[in-house]
C-alpha cells in the first residue's frame, strides 16, 4: 500500500505536466474534408460548430497583463456557397460588419486581394485584425486574426502569432 501512494503521485504529477504543456499541431479538417489546415504549436482549439456555416475558433494564449483583457484568437469559417457571386455577397457582408465595429479604421492599403487589415476597439483596447477570404470548390473559406494592436507580452509574441496566422492561410489557399 505504500508503493501505491508514490505511484499515483506519480501519475497525478505527469497528468498535471501534460495538462499544462502547450498543445502540439493540431490537424483541422472541416467542410467534409474539403478544407484542411493545420495550427501552430500552442494555439487551443476553444470552438467549434458544425453545420453551415461551420467555424473553428482557436485561442493563440498571450502570457501578459494584456492577455486577461482581450482574447488573440484565429478563426477559420467555411460557408457553402453555390458560385463566385454569392461568395462576394458574403465577403461584402463581412466586411460591412467589421466596419461596424467601434473604432473600426481600416489600413491605407489592403495587404492582398480579398483580404483586409484594420483596428478597432475591442474590451477598450486597440486590436488588430487581419481577414482574408477565399472560394475554393463551392465553399466560402474566412480566416480572421485578431490580437491586440499592443501586447505586453513583446515583439516575439506579435511575431510568432503574426508567422503563425500566416502558416494557417498558406494552408488554406
Amino acid at each position: 500500500m505504500r508503493h501505491l501512494r508514490p505511484t499515483v503521485a506519480a501519475i497525478a504529477l505527469a497528468a498535471s505536466l501534460f495538462a499544462a504543456a502547450p498543445l502540439a499541431a493540431a490537424q483541422v479538417s472541416m467542410a467534409g474534408g474539403s478544407v484542411n489546415f493545420s495550427t501552430p504549436d500552442g494555439w487551443l482549439d476553444i470552438m467549434q460548430t458544425d453545420g453551415d456555416p461551420e467555424v473553428r475558433v482557436f485561442q493563440v494564449p498571450d502570457p501578459s497583463p494584456t492577455g486577461h483583457v482581450v482574447l488573440a484568437r484565429v478563426t477559420v469559417t467555411v460557408k457553402q456557397e453555390p458560385d463566385i457571386n454569392a461568395f462576394r455577397a458574403w465577403m461584402d457582408e463581412a466586411t460591412a460588419k467589421a466596419a461596424a465595429l467601434p473604432g473600426y479604421q481600416a489600413a491605407a492599403k489592403p495587404p492582398a486581394p480579398n483580404s483586409y487589415s484594420y483596428t478597432a476597439r475591442e474590451a477598450g483596447v486597440a486590436s488588430n485584425y487581419r481577414e482574408r477570404y477565399w472560394y475554393k470548390d463551392g465553399h466560402a473559406i474566412q480566416l480572421r486574426c485578431v490580437r491586440p494592436q499592443q501586447s505586453q507580452a513583446g515583439a516575439a509574441w506579435t511575431a510568432a502569432f503574426d508567422r503563425g496566422c500566416d502558416e494557417v492561410a498558406a494552408r488554406l489557399q
